[in-house]
């Protein structure tokens, strides 16, 4: 991988959200149903029909403009999550593998139905060819409350690289019963790290390049991220560092590099805790994401240490996603 590659961030997302009359443009309105599909979609039709719900919605991927386009049309019903009976439903998008809140899009909520329309397109932006081919979008209705904690519905998953390119698609399925995901071992964002070292010092040459997509920890959508990093089994007050901190950003850039003087044979036994925090001036800092360098990593973690024990006096530069797996200590 060449540099220029390393540093590109990955893919950027926001949201469009058109007005219903625009969702759909009558040149590519799906065409009228088929008997076949009427037979479908009464198939799910039953004495179990209560306990179903159906959600309708279309993707297109326009590969030009590296942008996915998901329509939320409607769904019907849903199962009452209120004491009337009813659900004031919403539609949550997320592409996986993403980081927390960076990737996530919702519809607006639709009070006090079991039947909601929406007509409500959200866009994804700068998707890749590579990101179609390797991520799952998974679309969640839930129920909005007011007061307390919003309620799961229902969700579905589309493997997006079924999906043609640039022709849209219209589904219409049944929503399963998934608790959702816990957001442990979530990705929370990516980290731009370069290991190098020098032999004829004896040491060990870490650089805290950048982050993209972190999540989002403040009010204001933003964080104040800073990175922590840690070589272990401990080596004294010198094992550990700190980057600056970034003030209101999920896109910092950091270019700092620290130093251990460790040598070769005992490196290959060591582990580098690499942790991303948001600073909260006056009280605790929130832990963002980690992630782990060293011989019992595994997969590009692995592989970016390996390299680096390989090839001495290179600096080999990785990116490595980072995970809410908080087994880094407290934060100091």
């Amino acid at each position: 991988m060449s540099r220029s590659e390393a540093r590109a961030p990955p893919a950027m997302q926001n949201v469009t959200r058109l007005p219903a009359a625009n969702s759909v443009p009558a040149s590519r309105q799906p065409p009228p149903p088929t008997a076949e599909d009427e037979e479908d979609a009464n198939s799910y039709d039953s004495d179990d029909a209560t306990t179903l719900s159906m959600l309708e919605f279309s993707l297109l991927y326009e590969e030009e403009k590296n942008e996915l386009h998901c329509n939320i049309i409607k769904a019907k019903g849903l199962k009452p999550m209120d004491s009337n009976g009813l659900a004031d439903p919403y539609v949550k998008l997320h592409l996986l593998p993403g980081a927390s809140k960076s990737n996530k899009l919702r519809t607006k909520t639709i009070r006090t139905t079991l039947n909601p329309v929406w007509n409500e397109t959200l866009v994804y932006h700068g998707i890749t060819n590579e990101d179609m081919q390797k991520k799952t979008l998974r679309l969640s209705v839930s129920d909005e409350d007011k007061f307390g904690h919003n309620e799961f519905i229902g969700e579905t998953r589309v493997v997006l690289k079924k999906l043609k390119l640039n022709q849209k698609k219209t589904y219409n399925v049944c929503l399963e019963r998934v608790i959702p995901d816990d957001e442990e071992g979530e990705e929370r964002g990516r980290i731009l790290i370069s290991l190098t070292y020098n032999s004829q010092q004896s040491h060990l040459i870490v650089g805290v390049v950048r982050c993209a997509h972190l999540a989002a920890m403040d009010s204001n959508g933003y964080s104040d991220p800073f990175v922590k990093i840690h070589l272990k089994p401990d080596m004294g007050k010198k094992a550990k560092y700190k980057t600056q901190i970034k003030k209101k950003t999920l896109n910092p850039e950091f270019n700092e590099e620290f130093s251990y003087e460790v040598k070769l044979a005992e490196l290959a036994k060591k582990t580098l805790d690499i942790s991303v925090w948001d600073y909260d001036m006056g009280k605790s800092n929130d832990f963002i994401g980690g992630c782990q360098l060293g011989i019992t990593a595994k997969g590009e973690c692995l592989k970016h240490w390996y390299e680096c024990l390989k090839n001495k006096d290179k600096k080999i530069e990785r990116w490595h996603v980072l995970l809410n797996q908080n087994n880094i200590e407290a934060d100091d």
